[in-house]
């Protein structure tokens, strides 16, 4: 037998009892993705966990102390801000855990109205925000929409207001306040007790 013949037989007895290679694992099916969030469409009512409402806005309730604020959501994230021209009176700061652009406003020591500006992500319990038109906001509550002319701007600046109380003007008032911008849309909102019709913040 010449060499080439031999290797040839050595290679193909190898191969023989060569063990088969493993068949490759099926490739798993990849999982469907899961769909987005639905957007809450504006009007529906939402749980008022951390929404802006007439009671307040989270763990903030209209009526606690400033002590109650502080363990709530922390102590003024800016204390050396003025609040107030005279802050024993009224004072406006933004608790240290609270969302960016939320104030509290206190009158006399208590929390009265909390109030969003610059924010588009801290919604009422409508599910409304900073950023939605006045003809929304006029849509989702109907009749009991009220509008005033803004103080200070031309239409369609505007302020609309609804109420949660009959009672408008004594400390158990509660509402909700929209303050409309000249493009027509939300600029702030307030929520809370009478100060909540403030134009100047403590002014």
């Amino acid at each position: 037998m010449n060499r080439l013949v031999a290797s040839v037989a050595v290679l193909s007895l190898a191969a023989c009892g060569a063990p088969p290679a493993e068949p490759e694992a099926p490739a798993r099916p990849s999982e469907p993705a899961s769909a987005p969030a639905a957007p809450t469409v504006p009007g529906t009512p939402v749980s008022a966990a951390n929404k802006l409402t007439a009671q307040g806005y989270g763990p903030l309730r209209i009526g606690m102390t400033v002590a109650e604020i502080e363990a709530a959501m922390g102590p003024d994230a800016d204390p050396d801000a003025v609040g107030g021209p005279e802050p024993e009176r009224c004072d406006m700061f933004r608790p240290a855990r609270a969302p960016e652009g939320l104030l509290v406003m206190v009158i006399d020591g208590v929390l009265d109205s909390v109030w969003v500006s610059r924010n588009a992500a801290v919604e009422t319990d409508r599910a409304l925000n900073v950023g939605d038109t006045a003809a929304e906001v006029k849509r989702v509550y109907g009749a009991a929409a009220e509008v005033e002319p803004h103080k200070y701007a031309e239409a369609p600046s505007e302020y609309i207001t609804v109420w949660s109380t009959a009672d408008h003007q004594s400390a158990a008032a509660r509402g909700l306040k929209y303050e409309i911008g000249p493009d027509g849309r939300v600029q702030s909102i307030a929520g809370g007790g009478p100060s909540t019709q403030y134009v100047e913040g403590c002014a």
